[in-house]
């Protein structure tokens, strides 16, 4: 009895902390204005007014981190289709390299941003090399090809990306 007592409460509690959960994601796109920050697992999101204008939270970073923030928006059709290799599938939800920068595009112009990019050495490498390459020349493709080859031994499944159309 004293047992099955211990599991009720353990399913109740359970339960109470899904919906708080479930709460907390029904109201997580309500009102960015510029400049609101929000915090999500571990990672920080900040709404600026658009992609011209970098969150603050980058404000202590090295300029070569905030030289790649600056350029990520502008491969948003690439990184897209680049995967991550640090694990953020499993505990943030992201889908692609280009989530680990920024999170969301709103329709009236304003971005909200994620820190997740600016503290991880694997996110900031896969933005880095496959910004470069593709000035260089190389195709979407064989970007994707390159950074699965870099990256598949000794890193954690990449995010379930799709390939880019050749």
């Amino acid at each position: 009895m004293k047992r099955i007592s211990i599991i009720s409460l353990f399913i109740l509690l359970m339960a109470s902390f899904l919906a708080g959960c479930g709460q907390d994601e029904a109201t997580h796109h309500q009102g960015h204005e510029a400049g609101h920050v929000e915090h999500y697992k571990a990672d920080m999101r900040e709404t600026t007014t658009s992609i011209e204008e970098l969150p603050s939270f980058l404000e202590h970073y090295h300029s070569n981190i905030i030289d790649i923030y600056e350029r990520v928006p502008y491969y948003q059709d690439l990184l897209e289709h680049i995967p991550c290799y640090c694990g953020c599938s499993d505990y943030v939800s992201h889908r692609h390299t280009y989530d680990c920068f920024v999170h969301e595009h709103f329709e009236n112009g304003k971005v909200q941003w994620d820190d997740h990019g600016a503290r991880c050495g694997v996110c900031l490498e896969i933005a880095h090399y496959s910004m470069r390459y593709y000035d260089e020349g190389v195709s979407p493709v064989e970007i994707r090809q390159i950074i699965d080859e870099m990256y598949k031994e000794g890193f954690p499944e990449p995010t379930d990306t799709p390939m880019p159309i050749s």
